[in-house]
């Protein structure tokens, strides 16, 4: 499946193109990665980069790149994580510096996670948040995930807050 381009009040959602890999790497490799398993080396960061481009082709959903509609800048990154590092359906995100407290985050998983209800045929998607990342635990509950401590998980200090579909 080839990536769709999902279209917010003020966001585009766009598949990963060559141009994001500098800013992406940049964030993978400094202390803000400290939540996705970072701060990774280079060549880490690569293999991310390529694995969010890689599972729409082997899984039909992955990453899209967050870009401003007006500037065209590019935010962030949210995106739908699965396959065999995943129990389940992930839902995740993360946005650069200067993006952050303007709700970016909040409005590209919001419009993503009804991609992966409404296109996506999933009925519900979760998100591993470790116990420490309050901005994101915040988020998954704006959102109106809920907390379940039932749910299975990688990294047993992670908090799992499931989706449901609305």
């Amino acid at each position: 499946m080839n990536a769709p381009t999902i279209e917010t009040e003020r966001f585009v959602l766009r598949p990963m193109k060559m141009e994001d890999w500098p800013a992406y790497a940049e964030l993978m490799q400094s202390d803000r990665a400290r939540y996705m398993g970072g701060p990774m080396t280079r060549n880490a960061a690569w293999g991310m980069f390529c694995h969010d481009v890689a599972l729409w082709a082997l899984m039909g959903h992955g990453a899209l790149m967050i870009e401003d509609r007006i500037s065209g800048e590019c935010l962030g990154q949210v995106g739908i994580n699965h396959g065999p590092l995943f129990p389940e359906h992930e839902i995740g995100w993360f946005v650069y510096p200067h993006a952050e407290g303007k709700g970016v985050a909040f409005e590209a998983a919001k419009a993503l996670r009804d991609w992966g209800f409404r296109d996506g045929g999933l009925k519900t998607l979760v998100s591993y948040i470790d116990r420490d990342n309050l901005r994101s635990r915040k988020l998954a509950e704006r959102l109106g995930a809920e907390l379940d401590a039932e749910a299975p998980r990688n990294d047993p200090e992670d908090l799992v807050f499931r989706h449901s579909f609305q």
